[in-house]
């Protein structure tokens, strides 16, 4: 029961290229990023990652992205990253972009063991009729196009199918964790990490603040440790090294 581990890079021994990578946070707001910098340091490449953005120009996923260690990238917003958009646009890096919360969803659905769900959101968009270019070509022609999705009329309201995401592994940062692996997220941290654990077939999840076992009120438990494989304790100096995207301050 006792799911600790001594390092990142330990819990991370076994990943090897072209796995599969559901990882939490928004933005730099709850990634893991000490488990982020032991995949870099394994030098697994051919990467495959779900996760809601990839990070910034040299931090978060960023890293990964601008050593050229991810192939393929299922996420809802490309943003601040410019190394993301100029690998996107350049043919190098194929990309699946999704509704933000249909993305959390299927996450979710994976975790719950549903194959697949009906939504209306994206119906009359390219998200439900494809062609979305999921990798363009060195010229700018689209070399891989998004296919169309089938589509069901529910109360007379139309909605596409979209399918669950299982993963390889699951990275995902919490405010506290105890040795079984049940965690609680702080704030906005929430929100990808829970489903994006639930996706994963090994989770780790790096922890602020390791409590031990019946020190966790079961009413404060946001993910259970049924989800968790690994856990990793961060020292106080990784748990305090938390980035801004954008930071903005008054004149004085």
């Amino acid at each position: 029961m006792d799911k600790v581990m001594a390092t990142a890079a330990e819990a991370l021994a076994d990943v090897t290229d072209g796995r599969s990578f559901a990882v939490g946070g928004f933005g730099l707001s709850g990634i893991p990023e000490v488990l982020i910098g032991a995949l870099y340091d394994s030098g697994a490449s051919g990467l495959t990652v779900v996760s809601n953005n990839c990070g910034v120009d040299g931090r978060g996923l960023g890293i990964l992205l601008a050593a050229g260690r991810i192939a393929r990238v299922t996420g809802s917003y490309i943003g601040e990253n410019k190394e993301f958009a100029r690998r996107y646009l350049a043919g190098e890096l194929e990309v699946e972009l999704t509704p933000q919360g249909t993305l959390a969803e299927r996450l979710r659905a994976g975790g719950a063991g549903i194959p697949a769900f009906y939504t209306p959101t994206g119906v009359g968009t390219q998200v439900a009729e494809g062609g979305l270019p999921w990798r363009y070509a060195p010229d700018g022609s689209v070399a891989v196009a998004s296919p169309p999705k089938e589509m069901r009329a529910f109360d007379g309201v139309d909605h596409i199918l979209e399918h669950a995401i299982t993963t390889d592994y699951a990275l995902v940062r919490a405010a506290r964790g105890d040795r079984h692996g049940n965690l609680v997220f702080r704030r906005a941290a929430r929100n990808f990490n829970p489903p994006a654990a639930m996706a994963g077939r090994i989770t780790v999840a790096e922890v602020e603040e390791l409590v031990e076992p019946g020190e966790l009120d079961p009413d404060e438990i946001h993910l259970p440790g049924v989800f968790v494989q690994r856990v990793v304790a961060l020292t106080p100096e990784q748990a305090a090294d938390k980035g801004i995207e954008k930071r903005t301050v008054r004149e004085r």
